[in-house]
């Protein structure tokens, strides 16, 4: 299992737009080059994430409140470690919302179909 940090599903609310609101952090850099739960090879460099029970192959439009950035992860990992969380984003997608050195966001999710 692949997963460092990601996004709090015992702190998380919706809200009437459909999404889910919570923080979102990344993997580790030793991470990278090892074999995911779904049997790829984790990069920093691809739009992927971690979750506990969803499908491999599902995409989930995650969205920084605080900037609007958003991006579109597949799930192809299983975790987090930490149970308070719900997600672990590749370093890759974290880039696409946030600064690494933001470390812990704010963040909005839903899947889609």
């Amino acid at each position: 299992m692949l997963s460092v940090v990601s996004c709090g599903s015992r702190n998380s609310s919706s809200n009437s737009s459909g999404y889910v609101i919570t923080t979102v952090s990344y993997y580790a850099n030793k991470f990278n080059g090892k074999k995911t739960a779904s049997g790829e090879t984790y990069k920093h460099s691809k739009m992927t994430g971690a979750h506990k029970s969803l499908s491999f192959g599902t995409r989930v439009e995650i969205v920084n409140v605080d900037n609007d950035k958003s991006v579109i992860i597949v799930v192809n990992d299983r975790g987090p470690l930490r149970s308070s969380r719900e997600f672990d984003l590749s370093q890759g997608a974290f880039k696409k919302i946030a600064d690494l050195n933001d470390g812990i966001v704010k963040i909005k999710y839903k899947i889609l179909k």
